[in-house]
C-alpha cells in the first residue's frame, strides 16, 4: 500500500534548470569570466549532478582559460563562482522567475487533504529548496513535508541513493510503501537503487535520459492523481514480486 510521495526538487517540482543555467552563466560574468553555458552544454552537464561538480567537469572536459582565477587557486574560485550563481538564481526566483510545474501542486494537495505523507528527496541546496516554496506554497510550506533530504544532509550525490535511504529512515517506512517522482536518469538511479518504484516527468532537458526502470513516465502531473498513483503503485508492487 501506498503511504508517502517522495519528490525530487529541480526538474520535478519545477523546471528549474534553464534558470539554474542563465544563473551559472551570470556568475561567469560577474567573475569576469568569457564562458557562456548553452543549452546544448548545459543539457550535457547535467549528467553531472552538483553545481560545483559541473563547474568542475566543465573544467575538465572544455578546458576553459583559467587565467582569471588569480591568485584564488582553483578550489576557492569554483566555491565562489557556486556562491555567485546562488545569489543570481535566488534573486530570479525572489522575482518569479521559476513556478511549479502543471499539477504538481493539485497532487500535493489532495494528497494532504487524504493523509499521505510528503517527502523531498534532492541534491539541491536547502536555500534554494525554501526559496521555491516558500514562494509557491506560502511561508508555512514546510509543514507539508514530513522529511526533506537535501545537498546538506546528503552530500554524496545522485545516483548514490543518500538521499533517498535518509528520506526512507526519517519517514520510518519500507521503500514498497512510498513512490518517487523523479525527472532524470540519475534521480531514477538514486531511487531504484533505494528499492522505490519511481514515476518520470521529464523535461526537455531530460527527455533524452534513459527512464526503462521507471514505472511510468508521464509528460507531467496535470492528468494524473493520487487514485491513479495508487494504482500504479500496486501494479509495480504486483509485479515485482511476481517476478
Amino acid at each position: 500500500m501506498l503511504h508517502a510521495l517522495i519528490f525530487d526538487v529541480d526538474g520535478t517540482l519545477a523546471d528549474t534548470e534553464s534558470t539554474h543555467c542563465a544563473a551559472f552563466n551570470d556568475a561567469f560574468a560577474r567573475f569576469g569570466l568569457d564562458w557562456h553555458w548553452d543549452d546544448a552544454m548545459y543539457t550535457q552537464l547535467l549528467n553531472v549532478t552538483g553545481g560545483k561538480e559541473r563547474i568542475l567537469q566543465y573544467l575538465k572536459t572544455a578546458q576553459p582559460d583559467l587565467s582569471k582565477f588569480g591568485v584564488l587557486g582553483m578550489e576557492e574560485s569554483v566555491k565562489r563562482l557556486f556562491e555567485l550563481k546562488t545569489q543570481a538564481y535566488l534573486r530570479s526566483v525572489n522575482d518569479g522567475a521559476v513556478k511549479l510545474r502543471t499539477g504538481v501542486l493539485n497532487l500535493i494537495n489532495e494528497a494532504r487533504a487524504q493523509g499521505m505523507q510528503l517527502a523531498i528527496a534532492t541534491t539541491t541546496s536547502p536555500v534554494n529548496i525554501a526559496a521555491l516554496l516558500s514562494r509557491a506554497m506560502g511561508s508555512d510550506w514546510r509543514l507539508a513535508f514530513a522529511a526533506i533530504g537535501d545537498g546538506a544532509s546528503a552530500p554524496v550525490k545522485k545516483p548514490d541513493p543518500q538521499v533517498y535511504l535518509q528520506v526512507l529512515e526519517a519517514l520510518r517506512l519500507a521503500p514498497t510503501h512510498c513512490l518517487a517522482l523523479e525527472d532524470s536518469s540519475n534521480g531514477l538511479r538514486a531511487a531504484t537503487a533505494a528499492g522505490l518504484a519511481t514515476l518520470i516527468t521529464p523535461t526537455r532537458y531530460t527527455a533524452r535520459n534513459d527512464f526503462g526502470d521507471a514505472m511510468r513516465v508521464v509528460p507531467d502531473l496535470s492528468q494524473v492523481d493520487l487514485a491513479q498513483l495508487k494504482l500504479w503503485h500496486a501494479q509495480s508492487q504486483l509485479a515485482t514480486s511476481v517476478a
